[in-house]
Order: C-alpha cells, then sequence, then structure tokens
C-alpha cells in the first residue's frame, strides 16, 4: 500500500506538500473540497474534477422542482444557457464564481442583448440551488444590472395597419394566410401557432396551452380564422404542416412569413405583430382588460396596457370627436 504524503505545517499555519525535492503550499482551506483538490492536482500534476462543478450543479438543478415547475418554453430557453456554461466552464468550480465573471460572460455576449441577460437570469436561479446544496451561502448573481438594449439595435412591434392587413389577405398564398389568421385570429404567441392539431379545433375555437405559461385557454375563432382552417388540407396532426405532413416548425414558419412579407411589400409588420394586432381588434371595440386577457393569456395588466394603448386612445379620441362636432 502507497502511503500518503504528509502535509508540513509551516509554524504561521501554512500548509505545504513535498513534491520532486521542493515544498509547495496548499493555499486552500484545510477540511475542504478545494483543499483536496489541490492536494491531489500538486501530487499528481492533473487537475481533479471539482465536486462542486457546473456540470454537477446543472445535472443536480434539472432534478429539482425549480426545473419541473418551469414551462417548456422557459426550460428551451434556459437550456441554450446551460450549453453555454457547460461548454465554456462545465468543469470549473461553480462555488469559486465571482460577480465580475457573470459580468464578463454577460459582456461577452452583448451582442445578443436577449441571450446576454438570460445568462445573469439562469446563473441566478442555479446559484439558489447552489445555496440549498450548502455549497455557497451567498449568490454573486444577485443585482446584477441588465444590460440595455442599444437604441438603435431595438425592433418595436408595429402593429398591422388596416391597408398591409387586407393587403395581405388579397394576394397572400394559402399557407402563409392560414398563418396570418392565425395570429390575428388567436392572439397567440407564434411558437403556439404551430404546436395547435385538429384536434383542438372544435369548429368554432381553438383549444390551446401555451407554451410559455403552461396555460390552457379556449380561444374563439374570427369567422376568417375559421374559413382559413377549413379550407386547409388535412395532412398531419397538426394545422400548419410542410409538404410531408409533419409539423411546421417555427423557424420555418418565421422563413415562409418573411419571405411573404418581403414580396407583398409589408416587411415592417412582423410575425409577433400580429398578436399585437388581434389585441389592438379587441382594443378597439371596447374589450377591458380582463376580456383581453382571457383571449391573450397576459398575466399581467402592463404588457395587455402596452399592447392596446394605441387603440384604446384612437378609440377614445373618435368618440371625443363626435361629442365636439
Amino acid at each position: 500500500m502507497v502511503k500518503k504524503p504528509k502535509v508540513w505545517i509551516h509554524p504561521k499555519g501554512y500548509h505545504y506538500l513535498r513534491k520532486d525535492g521542493r515544498y509547495v503550499r496548499i493555499h486552500a482551506k484545510p477540511g475542504t473540497q478545494a483543499y483536496d483538490a489541490e492536494y491531489w492536482k500538486i501530487l499528481t500534476g492533473r487537475k481533479v474534477a471539482s465536486r462542486t462543478s457546473f456540470k454537477i450543479l446543472i445535472g443536480s438543478y434539472r432534478q429539482s422542482d425549480r426545473w419541473t415547475d418551469l414551462s417548456p418554453r422557459s426550460r428551451k430557453d434556459y437550456e441554450r444557457v446551460h450549453e453555454y456554461l457547460l461548454e465554456k466552464v462545465g468543469k470549473k468550480d461553480a462555488t469559486k464564481t465571482r460577480r465580475a465573471d457573470i459580468i464578463a460572460a454577460m459582456e461577452a455576449n452583448r451582442h445578443r442583448i436577449r441571450f446576454a441577460n438570460y445568462i445573469q437570469q439562469v446563473i441566478y436561479v442555479l446559484f439558489e440551488h447552489a445555496i440549498d446544496l450548502g455549497w455557497m451561502d451567498q449568490n454573486p448573481a444577485k443585482g446584477i444590472r441588465r444590460l440595455k438594449t442599444p437604441p438603435e439595435k431595438k425592433q418595436p412591434h408595429i402593429p398591422w395597419p388596416d391597408w398591409a392587413v387586407e393587403k395581405f389577405r388579397s394576394e397572400a398564398h394559402q399557407l402563409a394566410r392560414l398563418i396570418f389568421e392565425l395570429g390575428i385570429g388567436s392572439v397567440q404567441r407564434p411558437d403556439d401557432w404551430t404546436r395547435i392539431r385538429w384536434n383542438d379545433f372544435d369548429g368554432s375555437g381553438l383549444r390551446v396551452v401555451q407554451q410559455k405559461t403552461g396555460r390552457e385557454l379556449y380561444i374563439p375563432c374570427t369567422k376568417l380564422l375559421i374559413n382559413a382552417v377549413q379550407a386547409a388540407p388535412k395532412k398531419g396532426l397538426t394545422i400548419l404542416t410542410k409538404q410531408d405532413g409533419t409539423p411546421l416548425p417555427y423557424r420555418r414558419m418565421a422563413q415562409i412569413m418573411r419571405d411573404e412579407r418581403k414580396r407583398l411589400g409589408v416587411e415592417a409588420y412582423d410575425l409577433h405583430a400580429l398578436r399585437y394586432r388581434g389585441i389592438h381588434e379587441l382594443a378597439l371595440r371596447g374589450c377591458t382588460d380582463d376580456e383581453i386577457a382571457s383571449y391573450s393569456g397576459h398575466t399581467t395588466k402592463a404588457m395587455i396596457e402596452k399592447y392596446a394603448g394605441a387603440a384604446r386612445q384612437r378609440m377614445l379620441a373618435g368618440q371625443a370627436h363626435k361629442k365636439r362636432q
């Protein structure tokens, strides 16, 4: 049996390990995992994988209810950051992460602001889990400010104006028109349109399970949406499909709409703005926040006010004008 080399303790309390005829100091605190890792690294020349690495932390987190309680949409967003962390720092000791390290990672991804801010959000959640595990006492991601989107990169979703709506309805190809009507008629997020199945349509309304919130909604359809759905060929399980009948992926749907918008000269009005247009129409008909929320599935009034504000101003100004006349 090979004996484990003894550690020499300096009178001042410093720990040293004899290696190749010289003494190498161990800087970590005695009795910790970091101490053991540093000991074996000095002895063997190889870095020992940390028992508190990001890889182990992410694996543990994904077994917790913090992960299972997330909506499918949120998990998808979180997974992108998990993959990034595993690639960059998977083997590193998560407990040694400094606030400056997180800020540096965000800055390195400044060219994609949304992802950069997700790094802080996801790491914060991971470190809350690490605290639950007893690995850490404080969360270094707490209080880090989100990066601001430069004004030139902000792309507000402009509601489709009446002329653009009429042009698209009269000139768009069948599949693009179906996507268009699903967007305005259902008032849901684009990611949800691709998951609507034929058995979710009862002839007058749609059953929708929101990917982002997990909420189940019943959406009464507009006549235009009913006509578009009834005219669509039934090729597969979902209403939106590829030629072979398989579900139409979000990326392909977005590409179809980009090409069609460009062809018709309505590039300024994007896919997400169809939801904006649907809420705009509800607001113009005098719907309350609660009535709009029952359609859109929004859980806060702030977003409804953002979407419906311009329509309500237009409606109220029209009423005021009639009184003025």
